[in-house]
């Protein structure tokens, strides 16, 4: 799952970032409130971490403007400020749940996972296509009933191409969800991931519209 984090504390940021890829997230980080509320109207990420205290604009502010690109963008605030009105404030302007600074990384990852347990159910936590069945809260990819071994950006890409089936999506966008910005990324690695799927997949599932991205069409 594609995650920005808002947090203008680098070495904070640093480590979380690291954190998240670790447990197998794609991470965005931004320093600006505003930078970031241009990002979210460009392409929506899948969770966002929002600090409130932010060099340019309140994050109150910026969750607000999140608020009006997306009702149901899931969003993580974390803060210093932990009065009773503070959180309050927060959850009615539309976060979605509210850690404390300092805290154990432990307790993020685990509120993660719920958004992401989430995100999954509304996103098709099971999903078919043809013979192809596809389980995000597993994990898991079976064809005909028979489970198949895929890396995590694999499965990624698959889940990508199998929730939008009937709309292509090009390489940038199948690039941005399996690579946070700033990773180097060799002009062919879409391609390679789609060979290596190919393989494990019925003949003619991924199909290539030549110089536009690649498609599957629901049955």
């Amino acid at each position: 799952m594609q995650v920005l984090l808002i947090e203008d504390d680098i070495a904070l940021a640093e480590a979380l970032s690291q954190t998240l890829k670790n447990e197998g997230f794609t991470v965005n980080h931004l320093t600006h409130g505003k930078l970031a509320v241009v990002s979210i109207k460009t392409e929506l990420p899948d969770i966002v971490i929002l600090d409130l205290g932010l060099p340019d604009i309140d994050g109150t502010e910026v969750l607000k403007l999140i608020r009006r690109e997306s009702a149901d963008l899931p969003v993580l605030v974390l803060t210093a400020r932990m009065s009773l009105e503070d959180k309050v404030n927060g959850l009615d302007l539309g976060a979605d749940d509210y850690l404390a600074k300092p805290f154990e990384v432990a307790e993020l990852m685990a509120r993660l996972r719920v958004f992401e347990r989430r995100a999954s159910s509304l996103k098709h936590a099971g999903l078919s296509i043809g013979n192809v069945s596809i389980d995000s809260t597993s994990h898991q990819v079976s064809v005909i009933g028979q489970n198949i071994d895929l890396s995590r950006r694999e499965f990624m890409l698959l889940k990508a191409l199998m929730e939008n089936a009937g709309r292509v999506q090009t390489r940038d966008s199948l690039e941005s969800k399996l690579y946070s910005w700033g990773e180097e990324v060799a002009s062919n690695t879409i391609e390679v991931h789609i060979h290596h799927l190919r393989k494990k997949l019925p003949d003619n599932f991924i199909q290539t519209l030549r110089g536009i991205g690649y498609i599957v069409k629901p049955t």
